[in-house]
Protein backbone atom coordinates (compact mmCIF):
# COMPACT_ATOMS: atom_id res chain seq x y z
CA UNK A 1 0.00 0.00 0.00
CA UNK A 2 2.80 2.44 0.77
CA UNK A 3 4.57 2.00 -2.79
CA UNK A 4 1.09 2.38 -4.36
CA UNK A 5 0.75 5.65 -2.16
CA UNK A 6 4.27 6.49 -3.25
CA UNK A 7 3.78 5.86 -7.13
CA UNK A 8 0.71 8.10 -7.21
CA UNK A 9 2.49 11.15 -5.44
CA UNK A 10 4.60 10.54 -8.34
CA UNK A 11 2.44 10.55 -10.99
CA UNK A 12 0.54 13.84 -8.97
CA UNK A 13 4.08 15.62 -9.17
CA UNK A 14 4.77 14.75 -12.60
CA UNK A 15 0.92 15.68 -13.92
CA UNK A 16 1.42 19.42 -11.67
CA UNK A 17 4.64 19.73 -13.47
CA UNK A 18 2.81 18.94 -16.83
CA UNK A 19 0.41 21.84 -16.13
CA UNK A 20 3.01 24.15 -16.90
CA UNK A 21 2.57 23.52 -20.60
CA UNK A 22 -1.11 23.55 -20.53
CA UNK A 23 -1.42 27.27 -19.45
CA UNK A 24 -0.74 28.95 -22.60
CA UNK A 25 0.48 32.29 -20.91
CA UNK A 26 2.87 30.46 -18.99
CA UNK A 27 3.70 27.99 -21.86
CA UNK A 28 4.66 31.13 -24.12
CA UNK A 29 6.82 32.45 -21.04
CA UNK A 30 8.98 29.33 -21.09
CA UNK A 31 9.04 29.11 -24.61
CA UNK A 32 10.60 32.29 -24.75
CA UNK A 33 12.94 31.97 -22.25
CA UNK A 34 14.41 28.68 -24.24
CA UNK A 35 14.83 30.82 -26.74
CA UNK A 36 16.42 33.86 -25.04
CA UNK A 37 19.08 31.03 -23.71
CA UNK A 38 19.97 29.45 -27.04
CA UNK A 39 20.71 32.88 -28.19
CA UNK A 40 22.96 33.33 -25.48
CA UNK A 41 24.52 30.14 -26.33
CA UNK A 42 24.71 31.11 -30.21
CA UNK A 43 27.00 34.04 -29.10
CA UNK A 44 29.35 32.18 -26.45
CA UNK A 45 30.72 30.88 -29.58
CA UNK A 46 31.07 33.59 -32.21
CA UNK A 47 34.31 35.14 -31.62
CA UNK A 48 35.55 38.49 -31.82
CA UNK A 49 37.17 40.26 -34.72
CA UNK A 50 40.02 40.73 -35.09
CA UNK A 51 41.23 37.42 -33.33
CA UNK A 52 44.44 35.23 -34.37
CA UNK A 53 42.22 31.39 -34.28
CA UNK A 54 45.22 29.73 -34.00
CA UNK A 55 45.98 31.30 -30.57
CA UNK A 56 42.44 31.05 -29.27
CA UNK A 57 42.59 27.03 -29.84
CA UNK A 58 46.20 27.24 -27.82
CA UNK A 59 44.32 28.94 -25.23
CA UNK A 60 41.54 26.62 -25.16
CA UNK A 61 43.69 24.05 -24.44
CA UNK A 62 45.48 25.94 -21.41
CA UNK A 63 42.14 27.01 -19.86
CA UNK A 64 42.39 23.46 -18.44
CA UNK A 65 45.01 24.08 -16.33
CA UNK A 66 43.03 26.47 -13.65
CA UNK A 67 43.81 29.80 -12.59
CA UNK A 68 41.57 32.34 -12.98
CA UNK A 69 40.89 31.68 -16.15
CA UNK A 70 38.89 29.10 -14.92
CA UNK A 71 36.77 30.85 -12.80
CA UNK A 72 36.37 34.01 -15.72
CA UNK A 73 35.34 30.80 -17.94
CA UNK A 74 32.84 29.38 -15.61
CA UNK A 75 31.01 32.33 -15.43
CA UNK A 76 31.15 33.12 -19.25
CA UNK A 77 30.14 29.49 -19.90
CA UNK A 78 33.39 28.60 -22.14
CA UNK A 79 33.12 31.75 -23.82
CA UNK A 80 36.01 33.41 -22.38
CA UNK A 81 38.27 30.64 -24.17
CA UNK A 82 36.60 31.18 -27.07
CA UNK A 83 37.27 35.18 -26.94
CA UNK A 84 33.85 35.47 -27.90
CA UNK A 85 31.66 38.29 -28.33
CA UNK A 86 30.26 37.30 -24.79
CA UNK A 87 33.42 37.18 -23.33
CA UNK A 88 32.89 38.68 -20.26
CA UNK A 89 29.78 37.03 -19.63
CA UNK A 90 27.31 38.44 -17.17
CA UNK A 91 30.13 39.21 -14.39
CA UNK A 92 30.12 42.91 -15.23
CA UNK A 93 26.32 43.31 -14.48
CA UNK A 94 27.08 41.30 -10.81
CA UNK A 95 30.02 43.16 -10.16
CA UNK A 96 28.08 46.61 -10.89
CA UNK A 97 25.14 45.31 -8.74
CA UNK A 98 27.53 44.40 -5.37
CA UNK A 99 28.98 47.82 -5.83
CA UNK A 100 25.30 49.60 -6.02
CA UNK A 101 25.03 47.27 -2.54
CA UNK A 102 27.72 48.59 -0.78
CA UNK A 103 27.28 52.22 -1.81
CA UNK A 104 23.72 51.84 -0.37
CA UNK A 105 25.49 51.78 3.14
CA UNK A 106 28.06 54.70 2.54
CA UNK A 107 25.92 57.22 -0.13
CA UNK A 108 22.74 58.49 1.78
CA UNK A 109 21.53 59.36 -1.68
CA UNK A 110 21.48 55.50 -2.80
CA UNK A 111 20.22 54.26 0.79
CA UNK A 112 17.27 56.58 0.07
CA UNK A 113 16.31 55.29 -3.57
CA UNK A 114 16.32 52.00 -2.12
CA UNK A 115 13.70 53.07 0.80
CA UNK A 116 11.74 54.23 -2.20
CA UNK A 117 10.25 51.03 -3.37
CA UNK A 118 9.68 50.25 -7.20
CA UNK A 119 10.37 54.12 -8.84
CA UNK A 120 13.85 53.99 -6.63
CA UNK A 121 14.62 50.93 -7.69
CA UNK A 122 14.18 51.77 -11.42
CA UNK A 123 16.69 54.71 -10.60
CA UNK A 124 18.87 51.80 -9.48
CA UNK A 125 18.64 49.69 -11.90
CA UNK A 126 19.74 52.32 -14.07
CA UNK A 127 22.92 53.10 -12.58
CA UNK A 128 23.57 49.33 -12.38
CA UNK A 129 23.07 49.44 -16.27
CA UNK A 130 25.33 52.50 -16.83
CA UNK A 131 28.27 50.90 -14.32
CA UNK A 132 28.15 47.65 -16.29
CA UNK A 133 28.84 49.44 -19.44
CA UNK A 134 31.72 51.00 -18.01
CA UNK A 135 33.28 48.26 -15.92
CA UNK A 136 32.92 45.93 -19.39
CA UNK A 137 35.02 48.46 -21.41
CA UNK A 138 37.69 48.23 -18.70
CA UNK A 139 37.68 44.61 -18.44
CA UNK A 140 37.82 44.10 -22.05
CA UNK A 141 40.79 46.96 -22.62
CA UNK A 142 42.35 45.11 -19.53
CA UNK A 143 41.89 41.69 -21.44
CA UNK A 144 42.87 42.53 -24.92
CA UNK A 145 46.19 44.04 -23.26
CA UNK A 146 46.80 40.93 -21.42
CA UNK A 147 45.97 38.64 -24.08
CA UNK A 148 48.56 40.62 -25.85
CA UNK A 149 51.89 40.48 -23.89
CA UNK A 150 50.77 36.72 -22.65
CA UNK A 151 48.44 35.97 -20.45
CA UNK A 152 50.05 32.88 -18.87
CA UNK A 153 49.44 34.17 -15.69
CA UNK A 154 45.70 33.17 -15.54
CA UNK A 155 46.35 30.06 -15.98
CA UNK A 156 49.08 29.70 -13.22
CA UNK A 157 52.10 29.38 -15.34
CA UNK A 158 53.72 32.24 -16.15
CA UNK A 159 56.00 29.91 -19.07
CA UNK A 160 53.30 29.80 -21.73
CA UNK A 161 52.79 32.27 -23.65
CA UNK A 162 50.27 33.42 -26.94
CA UNK A 163 49.24 36.12 -28.40
CA UNK A 164 45.09 36.44 -29.47
CA UNK A 165 45.73 40.00 -30.69
CA UNK A 166 49.16 39.93 -33.49
CA UNK A 167 48.03 43.17 -35.18
CA UNK A 168 47.91 45.19 -32.40
CA UNK A 169 46.86 48.40 -33.56
CA UNK A 170 44.74 51.12 -32.13
CA UNK A 171 41.41 50.72 -35.11
CA UNK A 172 41.68 47.13 -34.13
CA UNK A 173 41.97 47.28 -30.01
CA UNK A 174 39.29 49.87 -30.21
CA UNK A 175 37.34 47.16 -32.51
CA UNK A 176 37.33 44.17 -30.00
CA UNK A 177 36.87 46.17 -26.53
CA UNK A 178 33.59 47.59 -28.65
CA UNK A 179 32.77 43.93 -29.74
CA UNK A 180 32.99 42.57 -26.15
CA UNK A 181 31.39 45.67 -24.67
CA UNK A 182 28.29 45.74 -26.78
CA UNK A 183 28.21 41.37 -26.30
CA UNK A 184 27.91 42.80 -22.10
CA UNK A 185 25.64 44.93 -22.85
CA UNK A 186 23.65 42.42 -24.93
CA UNK A 187 23.43 40.02 -22.69
CA UNK A 188 22.22 42.41 -19.91
CA UNK A 189 19.12 43.11 -22.57
CA UNK A 190 18.88 39.50 -22.89
CA UNK A 191 18.58 38.86 -19.04
CA UNK A 192 16.05 41.48 -18.48
CA UNK A 193 13.92 40.71 -21.71
CA UNK A 194 13.83 37.14 -19.76
CA UNK A 195 12.40 38.87 -16.61
CA UNK A 196 9.99 41.01 -17.98
CA UNK A 197 8.70 38.94 -20.90
CA UNK A 198 9.98 35.26 -19.59
CA UNK A 199 9.36 33.20 -16.43
CA UNK A 200 11.14 35.51 -14.59
CA UNK A 201 15.21 36.22 -13.01
CA UNK A 202 16.54 36.74 -15.86
CA UNK A 203 20.25 37.49 -15.02
CA UNK A 204 20.43 34.22 -12.39
CA UNK A 205 18.95 32.35 -15.68
CA UNK A 206 21.99 33.51 -17.38
CA UNK A 207 24.25 32.63 -14.98
CA UNK A 208 22.83 29.11 -14.66
CA UNK A 209 23.45 28.94 -18.16
CA UNK A 210 26.67 29.80 -18.13
CA UNK A 211 27.40 27.08 -15.75
CA UNK A 212 25.38 24.48 -16.83
CA UNK A 213 26.41 24.37 -20.03
CA UNK A 214 30.11 23.42 -19.12
CA UNK A 215 29.37 20.40 -17.37
CA UNK A 216 29.19 17.87 -20.10
CA UNK A 217 32.37 18.82 -20.99
CA UNK A 218 33.87 18.24 -17.53
CA UNK A 219 31.93 15.13 -17.20
CA UNK A 220 33.53 14.06 -20.62
CA UNK A 221 37.21 15.16 -19.33
CA UNK A 222 37.18 13.26 -16.14
CA UNK A 223 35.74 9.72 -17.99
CA UNK A 224 38.93 10.35 -20.34
CA UNK A 225 41.22 10.53 -17.85
CA UNK A 226 39.67 8.44 -14.92
CA UNK A 227 37.47 6.12 -16.11
CA UNK A 228 34.02 4.99 -15.88
CA UNK A 229 34.21 4.16 -12.46
CA UNK A 230 35.98 7.93 -11.26
CA UNK A 231 33.38 9.52 -13.45
CA UNK A 232 30.58 7.91 -11.36
CA UNK A 233 32.16 8.20 -7.46
CA UNK A 234 32.19 12.08 -9.16
CA UNK A 235 28.41 12.39 -9.87
CA UNK A 236 27.69 10.43 -6.59
CA UNK A 237 29.54 13.19 -4.59
CA UNK A 238 27.51 15.54 -7.21
CA UNK A 239 24.19 14.49 -6.10
CA UNK A 240 25.49 14.34 -2.05
CA UNK A 241 26.66 17.96 -2.42
CA UNK A 242 23.13 18.81 -4.17
CA UNK A 243 21.25 17.34 -1.37
CA UNK A 244 23.26 19.46 0.92
CA UNK A 245 23.01 22.49 -0.85
CA UNK A 246 18.92 22.33 -0.82
CA UNK A 247 18.73 21.97 2.77
CA UNK A 248 20.84 24.42 3.97
CA UNK A 249 19.32 26.60 1.08
CA UNK A 250 15.77 25.95 2.00
CA UNK A 251 17.19 26.44 6.05
CA UNK A 252 15.46 28.79 8.22
CA UNK A 253 15.29 30.73 11.33
CA UNK A 254 12.08 31.78 12.02
CA UNK A 255 11.25 34.74 14.21
CA UNK A 256 8.12 34.76 15.99
CA UNK A 257 6.29 38.39 15.81
CA UNK A 258 3.30 39.11 17.29
CA UNK A 259 0.15 42.47 16.17
CA UNK A 260 -1.92 43.11 18.91
CA UNK A 261 -5.44 43.84 18.30
CA UNK A 262 -6.60 47.48 17.26
CA UNK A 263 -9.98 48.80 16.97
CA UNK A 264 -10.69 51.55 14.59
CA UNK A 265 -13.91 52.77 14.09
CA UNK A 266 -16.36 49.94 14.49
CA UNK A 267 -13.50 46.92 13.13
CA UNK A 268 -10.79 45.05 14.50
CA UNK A 269 -7.58 44.82 13.09
CA UNK A 270 -4.47 43.28 14.06
CA UNK A 271 -4.72 40.51 16.50
CA UNK A 272 -2.56 38.25 13.87
CA UNK A 273 0.81 36.14 14.25
CA UNK A 274 3.87 35.99 12.01
CA UNK A 275 6.95 35.62 12.18
CA UNK A 276 10.65 36.98 9.86
CA UNK A 277 12.51 33.87 8.19
CA UNK A 278 16.01 34.08 8.52
CA UNK A 279 17.63 32.09 6.14
CA UNK A 280 20.74 30.14 7.09
CA UNK A 281 22.76 31.14 4.09
CA UNK A 282 21.53 34.80 3.46
CA UNK A 283 24.37 35.79 1.24
CA UNK A 284 24.02 33.03 -1.08
CA UNK A 285 27.36 32.49 -3.71
CA UNK A 286 28.03 35.97 -3.39
CA UNK A 287 31.17 35.65 -0.80
CA UNK A 288 32.88 33.22 -3.42
CA UNK A 289 32.62 35.84 -6.04
CA UNK A 290 33.98 38.41 -3.63
CA UNK A 291 36.78 36.07 -2.49
CA UNK A 292 37.91 35.24 -5.76
CA UNK A 293 38.47 38.55 -6.86
CA UNK A 294 40.39 39.23 -3.98
CA UNK A 295 42.84 35.77 -4.31
CA UNK A 296 43.32 36.40 -7.81
CA UNK A 297 43.84 40.11 -7.73
CA UNK A 298 48.15 39.18 -6.80
CA UNK A 299 47.88 36.61 -9.85
CA UNK A 300 46.81 39.68 -11.77
CA UNK A 301 49.33 42.48 -10.49
CA UNK A 302 52.07 39.96 -11.26
CA UNK A 303 51.80 40.49 -14.96
CA UNK A 304 53.71 44.91 -13.73
CA UNK A 305 56.49 42.66 -11.57
CA UNK A 306 60.07 42.40 -13.50
CA UNK A 307 60.95 39.01 -15.19
CA UNK A 308 63.81 38.23 -13.42
CA UNK A 309 64.88 38.81 -9.71
CA UNK A 310 62.58 39.75 -6.79
CA UNK A 311 59.92 39.84 -9.43
CA UNK A 312 60.28 35.87 -10.42
CA UNK A 313 60.21 35.58 -7.30
CA UNK A 314 57.11 37.18 -5.68
CA UNK A 315 55.35 35.24 -9.35
CA UNK A 316 56.38 32.46 -8.29
CA UNK A 317 55.28 32.22 -4.88
CA UNK A 318 51.71 33.48 -6.11
CA UNK A 319 51.77 30.65 -8.35
CA UNK A 320 52.15 27.96 -6.22
CA UNK A 321 50.33 29.57 -3.36
CA UNK A 322 47.72 31.48 -4.23
CA UNK A 323 46.58 29.52 -7.18
CA UNK A 324 47.52 25.59 -6.09
CA UNK A 325 43.92 24.61 -4.74
CA UNK A 326 45.65 22.10 -2.81
CA UNK A 327 48.20 24.51 -1.33
CA UNK A 328 47.45 25.48 3.03
CA UNK A 329 47.78 29.18 2.25
CA UNK A 330 44.98 28.38 -0.38
CA UNK A 331 43.09 26.57 1.68
CA UNK A 332 43.13 29.03 4.58
CA UNK A 333 43.04 32.25 2.98
CA UNK A 334 40.50 31.78 0.49
CA UNK A 335 38.62 30.20 3.21
CA UNK A 336 38.67 33.12 5.61
CA UNK A 337 38.02 35.61 2.79
CA UNK A 338 34.88 33.59 2.46
CA UNK A 339 33.54 33.81 5.85
CA UNK A 340 34.52 37.14 6.09
CA UNK A 341 32.86 38.48 3.17
CA UNK A 342 29.15 36.17 4.12
CA UNK A 343 29.35 38.45 7.73
CA UNK A 344 30.10 41.68 5.52
CA UNK A 345 27.32 40.66 2.74
CA UNK A 346 24.77 39.46 5.48
CA UNK A 347 25.29 43.02 7.71
CA UNK A 348 24.68 44.83 4.19
CA UNK A 349 21.28 43.04 3.09
CA UNK A 350 20.18 42.53 6.57
CA UNK A 351 19.72 45.65 9.19
CA UNK A 352 18.69 44.58 12.41
CA UNK A 353 17.93 48.47 13.16
CA UNK A 354 15.86 49.00 10.14
CA UNK A 355 13.88 46.06 10.76
CA UNK A 356 12.96 46.61 14.56
CA UNK A 357 12.02 50.38 14.05
CA UNK A 358 9.60 48.76 11.07
CA UNK A 359 7.98 46.05 13.57
CA UNK A 360 8.25 48.88 16.28
CA UNK A 361 5.96 51.30 13.91
CA UNK A 362 3.51 48.93 12.63
CA UNK A 363 2.83 47.54 16.70
CA UNK A 364 4.44 44.27 16.68
CA UNK A 365 6.55 42.82 19.22
CA UNK A 366 9.08 39.56 19.41
CA UNK A 367 7.49 37.89 22.19
CA UNK A 368 9.10 37.85 25.26
CA UNK A 369 11.25 41.16 23.67
CA UNK A 370 10.10 44.57 24.17
CA UNK A 371 10.34 46.69 20.89
CA UNK A 372 12.98 48.92 20.26
CA UNK A 373 16.57 48.77 21.39
CA UNK A 374 16.49 45.29 22.89
CA UNK A 375 14.49 43.69 19.70
CA UNK A 376 17.37 45.10 18.19
CA UNK A 377 20.04 43.06 19.96
CA UNK A 378 17.83 40.82 19.82
CA UNK A 379 17.65 40.23 15.86
CA UNK A 380 21.90 41.25 15.66
CA UNK A 381 22.65 38.18 17.74
CA UNK A 382 20.45 36.00 15.81
CA UNK A 383 21.77 36.97 12.92
CA UNK A 384 25.31 36.78 13.93
CA UNK A 385 24.84 33.02 15.28
CA UNK A 386 23.11 31.68 11.87
CA UNK A 387 25.64 32.95 9.14
CA UNK A 388 28.94 30.82 10.80
CA UNK A 389 26.99 27.77 9.78
CA UNK A 390 25.87 28.97 6.72
CA UNK A 391 29.30 30.47 5.87
CA UNK A 392 31.24 27.97 7.14
CA UNK A 393 28.93 25.33 5.01
CA UNK A 394 30.15 27.45 1.81
CA UNK A 395 33.33 28.32 2.39
CA UNK A 396 33.31 24.08 2.79
CA UNK A 397 31.34 23.79 -0.78
CA UNK A 398 34.00 26.09 -3.22
CA UNK A 399 37.08 24.35 -1.40
CA UNK A 400 36.05 20.24 -0.25
CA UNK A 401 35.11 19.24 -3.59
CA UNK A 402 37.58 19.85 -5.98
CA UNK A 403 40.43 18.82 -3.19
CA UNK A 404 38.84 15.69 -2.96
CA UNK A 405 38.45 15.19 -7.08
CA UNK A 406 41.98 16.14 -7.31
CA UNK A 407 43.58 13.92 -4.47
CA UNK A 408 41.80 10.92 -3.75
CA UNK A 409 40.29 10.09 -7.22
CA UNK A 410 43.38 11.72 -8.70
CA UNK A 411 41.55 13.09 -12.53
CA UNK A 412 44.11 15.76 -12.36
CA UNK A 413 45.07 18.14 -9.38
CA UNK A 414 45.30 21.58 -12.17
CA UNK A 415 42.42 20.53 -13.94
CA UNK A 416 39.92 20.57 -11.35
CA UNK A 417 40.29 23.71 -9.13
CA UNK A 418 37.52 25.52 -11.14
CA UNK A 419 35.76 21.79 -12.09
CA UNK A 420 32.11 22.39 -12.96
CA UNK A 421 31.42 19.86 -10.49
CA UNK A 422 32.78 21.49 -7.87
CA UNK A 423 30.25 23.08 -4.84
CA UNK A 424 30.59 26.68 -6.14
CA UNK A 425 28.90 25.62 -9.72
CA UNK A 426 26.54 23.18 -7.62
CA UNK A 427 25.77 25.90 -5.20
CA UNK A 428 24.86 28.39 -8.23
CA UNK A 429 23.19 26.04 -10.22
CA UNK A 430 20.64 24.70 -7.16
CA UNK A 431 19.79 28.25 -6.13
CA UNK A 432 18.50 29.33 -9.17
CA UNK A 433 16.51 26.15 -9.89
CA UNK A 434 14.90 26.38 -7.01
CA UNK A 435 14.48 30.15 -7.14
CA UNK A 436 13.02 29.55 -10.81
CA UNK A 437 11.35 26.56 -9.24
CA UNK A 438 9.02 28.70 -6.71
CA UNK A 439 8.30 31.82 -9.21
CA UNK A 440 7.05 29.31 -11.78
CA UNK A 441 5.10 27.12 -9.21
CA UNK A 442 3.50 30.67 -7.96
CA UNK A 443 1.76 31.32 -11.49
CA UNK A 444 0.50 27.59 -11.36
CA UNK A 445 -1.64 28.46 -8.24
CA UNK A 446 -2.22 32.01 -9.77
CA UNK A 447 -4.31 30.11 -12.38
CA UNK A 448 -5.81 27.88 -9.96
CA UNK A 449 -3.21 25.07 -11.25
CA UNK A 450 -1.74 22.76 -8.31
CA UNK A 451 1.73 23.62 -7.68
CA UNK A 452 4.60 21.03 -7.97
CA UNK A 453 6.56 22.23 -4.68
CA UNK A 454 5.50 21.09 -1.48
Amino acid sequence: MVATQSTSNRSFRLASMLNMFRVPDLRNKIIFTMGIVLLFRVGSFIPAPGIDLNAVEQLKQNAERGGILGLLQLFSGGALTQFAIFALGIMPYITSSIILQILGVVVPKIEQLQKQGAVGQRKINQYTRYLTVVIALLQSTGLVFLFHNGGGSLIGDSQQQFDLVPTFTVGRVLMIVATITAGTALIMWMGELITQRGIGNGMSIIVFTSVVSVLPAQGGQIRAEGGYVKLGIVIALFMALLVAIVIVEQGQRRIPVQFPKRVVGRRMFGGQSTYIPLKVNQSGVIPVIFASSVLYLPVLLTNLLPAEGWGDTVRRFVNDHLVNHTSFVYLGFYGLLIIGFAYFYTAISFDPVQRADDIRKQGGFIPGIRPGPQTERHLQKIVSRITLPGALFIAGVALLPPLFISSALDVGSNNTQQLAFGGVSVLIAVGVALETMKQIDSQLMMRNYEGFLK
